[in-house]
């Protein structure tokens, strides 16, 4: 896995482990916690219902996946998914969130 050297107010040096399909945005730094603002970037998302293709965006929101410690400093991920309208009319499913595996999959 690719990793970000990132730099931060009072820290020399941060290391931030980047996952494939999500850009880093900015990374604050603190003396308790380690703020990522991290959004998606694939050009779209299949449907988890019926397996259609989709880049109609229908809106953003913020998620924040469990916090985990990085030495003595939490590490708070801002992660910004997409909401797609699904392009198949006969699929229950209108709407789905872009997943992205180990961040914001359903268990």
């Amino acid at each position: 896995m690719p990793e970000l050297q990132a730099r931060g107010a009072g820290a020399d040096h941060q290391v931030v482990k980047s996952l494939g399909g999500v850009e880093v945005l900015s990374v604050n730094v603190n003396i308790e916690v380690v703020r990522v603002d991290a959004r998606c970037t694939a050009d779209g998302a299949v449907c988890p219902a019926c397996g259609v293709w989709s880049n109609q965006v229908h809106g953003a929101y913020l998620r924040f996946p469990a916090d985990v410690p990085s030495g003595k400093r939490s590490v708070v991920l801002h992660l910004r998914v997409r909401r797609f309208l699904c392009g198949n009319s006969g699929c229950a499913r209108r709407t789905f969130v872009e997943q992205i595996p180990g961040l914001n999959t359903p268990t």
